[in-house]
């Protein structure tokens, strides 16, 4: 009978573990990286509204007086000359509402997002800081939008 010398080679054993760890990595790593691909497709649609607002304020600073209603996105692009992306779905309709001070937007179907996300309405608002007179503005959604998707302030 021959002896085996330096047998090379992995065990069974061996490379069982190291399919479970690149199992459980991979459980980990996808879930994250599908939120991470809709938060990137979503920083497309708010970038989008700060520059509608940073347009408003601009109006507002020349004017003394909030823009009038814009009811959709040729509108806005008319009115306050900010164009928003409506290719590949990202967003559906807009509008901005004088009386309430809000930037409404509805967002399409955007691909690798929930259906959380999909058709739901994303909302900046305006407020006047009575002490100095300066605009902020507070980011809020339709119900059941997940706040995890929602820019900080």
């Amino acid at each position: 009978m021959k002896k085996m010398r330096n047998a090379k080679g992995f065990t069974l054993i061996e490379l069982m573990i190291v399919i479970a760890i690149i199992g459980i990595l991979a459980a980990i790593a996808i879930p994250m990286y599908r939120t991470q691909t809709c938060k990137a497709r979503l920083t497309e649609v708010t970038n989008a509204m700060s520059n509608v607002a940073s347009a408003i304020v601009a109006y507002y600073n020349e004017n003394g007086e909030f823009p009038p209603d814009s009811g959709t996105v040729d509108k806005i692009k008319s009115d306050l000359g900010v164009g928003l992306p409506t290719k590949n779905g990202r967003i559906d309709k807009a509008k901005w509402t004088k009386s309430s001070r809000e930037i409404d937007v509805t967002l399409g179907t955007i691909a690798g997002c929930p259906n959380t996300v999909n058709g739901k309405d994303l909302i900046l608002t305006a407020n006047t800081d009575t002490n100095t007179g300066s605009i902020y503005w507070d980011w809020s959604a339709s119900q059941g939008f997940p706040s995890a998707y929602l820019p900080k302030k």
